[in-house]
């Protein structure tokens, strides 16, 4: 069954739920939604995917669950996500979707906290890591896996019941949809926090749907396109795209996993895509060092290709002779990137956290038109966002601000909103939620920007990760390691000196990347921590120091660093789930290398 829309329109969408009823009556597809199942795409029609939300609403109705209770999700990107999150938002049951990555205690707090009384798990590996901590909370009363694992409830057991009691619970659902109200609380989302145990941010329904429809007036993909997701369904970002994408009859492709988010890009086709600037980072590492295994009229092609592509401007703004010069780079060089990413990608959203403007140069000259957003969990998520066509965009920035949402700028530089995306609050934590947002209803960010010509918004660091040099100089650490995150040598870096003399880094080295460069200039090595210390490594590593102190001022200039022989990552703890630094995990974990770089006293001394 192909899309095919109605003629006309009556479905307002002011619930989550109501996603369901516009699609019974505007998009009529047969991949609405689709996932991987030993190596084939199963896809899910508009009838299918109502129908098994309703069957899940019915289940838990009849399985004593009350409205305002609250269930669990610990699972991959499926579309069996999607049937579980519908089926229980419009029973009035609250989702609290929950990271796969996130340690014991992690997940102890907030099983804790939210008050779950059931919860699903994606598979056995999950269950396993989990069951020891579910034993311990007498609150959750059931549990459920959607993959088959011997001696657990299985999802479909929900689907079953639910089936059973179709016409005793039909007209009860009715009345129940219909009675909640906008403003009334959709989900409990935990933010990942870079320190301590995570907040639960309540949102409303009016919170996420005002964002889904804002954004949805600036989206060039309509319902004739389709998309691979891959970012966590659990984090505010990817879940209102997702919500997005089915207000706006997108179809949605849930990659089998992220190793494989090249491959599934090619598979389907995909028009577009949600991610962060890490992997945006490591396609174009890959890119590059493909370029570099090339020789003779390839390489010289490739390289005067790339040059262009990082020149790029925006609205013809480097003249007609860049343009021609353009168009031959694209289809001798641009074309077969494209071709990397399935050949169709049109759209490529970016956020989590800042993108280095030669990576929009770089996909915007290949024809991939990248739109940065900026916003948090609180703000579920979009406060700004940057536009797919002229004027609406300027690289370095985030965008303009979206429809709906006022910002202005504090002070000290905080950025400030408000909106109907704005978090009805902190759950059993009205004392910080009294800090964040003031009297006057503006939540505090806690980011530092500009607005640019009034219009365009600037993300330049976290007000609480600036900090000042004994000096009494400030350093804004974010914008000195997206410099350095330039250099394809370097994975992860962080920038230290407070109350120091002068600013130093701890680098995690791309370990892909010096292997080939110690391997081409034969230095032998052991392991990671020998290879790190080998002085061949460490003068190429202050090569590169050295190249991006040129474009920082005095001050900011880092003036000693050490190479970390691990790769940092969410599963060893210094980077979030949505890979932002944990500044203080690192602090602590590096404690005694940090000392050694300031040469202070070890303790005792």
């Amino acid at each position: 069954m192909q899309y095919s829309p109605t003629d006309s329109y009556t479905m307002e969408v002011t619930r989550i739920f109501d996603l369901l009823d516009r699609f019974a009556e505007r998009y009529h597809k047969n991949d609405v939604l689709a996932g991987k199942t030993d190596g084939e795409w199963i896809k899910y029609s508009y009838e299918e995917y109502y129908r098994k939300s309703n069957y899940v609403s019915y289940g838990l109705m009849a399985l004593g669950f009350k409205r305002g209770d609250k269930i669990a999700t610990v699972t991959n990107n499926r579309p069996e996500w999607n049937f579980l999150d519908m089926g229980m938002m419009q029973a009035g049951l609250v989702h609290v979707p929950i990271y796969p990555t996130i340690s014991l205690d992690e997940y102890n707090h907030i099983l804790n906290h939210s008050d779950v009384k059931a919860i699903v798990i994606s598979d056995q590996g999950l269950y396993n890591k989990l069951k020891d901590v579910l034993a311990s909370i007498p609150k959750i009363e059931r549990v459920y896996t959607i993959n088959e694992v011997e001696g657990v409830a299985n999802w479909l057991e929900i689907i079953d019941v639910g089936k059973k009691n179709e016409d005793k619970y039909k007209k009860e659902l009715t009345g129940i949809k219909q009675s909640i109200a906008p403003d009334e609380m959709a989900t409990l989302i935990y933010t990942s926090g870079t320190t301590g145990f995570s907040k639960g941010v309540m949102l409303s329904h009016r919170n996420i749907v005002s964002n889904c429809i804002a954004t949805s007036k600036i989206q060039p993909l309509n319902a004739e396109h389709k998309v691979l997701s891959f970012l966590p369904l659990c984090h505010i970002y990817e879940r209102m795209l997702n919500y997005h994408y089915q207000y706006l009859g997108i179809s949605i492709y849930y990659a089998e996993n992220l190793g494989s988010i090249a491959n599934n890009l090619r598979e389907i086709e995909a028009d577009g895509f949600c991610t962060v600037p890490r992997l945006l980072e490591k396609v174009y590492d890959r890119i590059i060092a493909k370029g570099k295994d090339l020789t003779g009229v390839k390489k010289r092609i490739f390289n005067w290709a790339l040059k262009i592509a990082l020149q790029y401007e925006l609205n013809g703004k480097n003249g007609p002779l860049y343009e021609a010069r353009l168009k031959i780079a694209d289809k001798l060089v641009f074309s077969k990137w494209r071709e990397g990413l399935g050949g169709k990608v049109k759209i490529i959203v970016c956020g989590g956290s800042a993108l280095q403007p030669r990576l929009s140069r770089f996909f915007w000259a290949a024809r991939m038109k990248i739109m940065e957003g900026y916003g948090l969990t609180e703000t579920s998520p979009v406060i700004a966002t940057s536009h797919s066509e002229w004027p609406n965009i300027r690289f370095g920035t985030v965008g303009p601000v979206i429809e709906g949402v006022e910002v202005k700028i504090a002070g000290d530089g905080e950025i400030l909103t408000k909106g109907p995306n704005q978090m009805l609050g902190y759950y059993k934590d009205p004392d910080y939620t009294k800090e964040v947002i003031d009297e006057d209803g503006w939540f505090h960010t806690g980011d530092i920007g500009v607005l640019e010509d009034g219009k365009f918004l600037k993300i330049t660091d976290r007000k609480k990760e600036i900090f000042k040099l004994s000096s009494g100089k400030y350093i804004a650490p974010q914008l000195i390691e997206n410099l350095f995150k330039e250099s394809i040598f370097i994975e992860q870096i962080m920038v230290v000196g407070e109350n120091e003399k002068f600013a130093s880094a701890l680098v995690s080295p791309n370990f892909n990347h010096i292997h080939f460069w110690a391997s081409k200039h034969k230095i032998h090595y052991r392991d990671n921590e020998g290879l790190v210390q080998k002085p061949e490594i460490v003068a190429r590593f202050q090569k590169e120091v050295d190249q991006v102190n040129k474009k920082l001022g005095g001050h900011e200039q880092i003036k000693r660093f050490r190479l970390i022989c691990a790769e940092w990552s969410p599963q060893s703890g210094e980077l979030s789930p949505t890979l932002k630094l944990r500044r203080a995990i690192v602090y602590n974990k590096y404690y005694k290398v940090l000392r050694e770089i300031y040469r202070h006293p070890k303790d005792g001394e």
